[in-house]
């Protein structure tokens, strides 16, 4: 079966760097867009970053624009989510996502707190 699971994620300070990352199976993950969203307390979940099959197009969410890359490792069926210079705004629980054969997948998330 299809399983995300995220790592990564801890209180780090204002500033400072983070790398979350989810590890997928049970699909064709060279085959497949992913994504990475979050979850802010109090606030809907939003799509933070996605990446192409090939690792070559990615796309942001304004607020994290510059300071967030995402990457993807085909052979180790990983992808990752650098995040520079956090703030606190970015404090959320950070889920990996992946659309397979017509089913929306997540992971059970990551909580990434960023103290000021």
């Amino acid at each position: 079966q299809v399983q995300l699971v995220e790592s990564g994620g801890g209180l780090v300070q204002a500033g400072r760097s983070l790398k979350v990352s989810c590890a997928a199976s049970g699909f064709t993950f060279w085959q497949t867009i992913m994504n990475w969203y979050r979850q802010a307390p109090g606030k809907e979940r939003e799509l933070v970053a996605n990446i192409d099959t090939r690792g070559t197009y990615a796309t942001y969410a304004d607020s994290v624009k510059g300071r967030f890359t995402i990457s993807r490792d085909n052979h180790k069926n990983t992808v990752d989510l650098q995040m520079n210079d956090l703030k606190s705004d970015d404090t959320a629980v950070y889920y990996c996502n992946a659309y397979v054969r017509g089913t929306n997948y997540w992971g059970e998330g990551t909580l990434v707190i960023v103290s000021s």
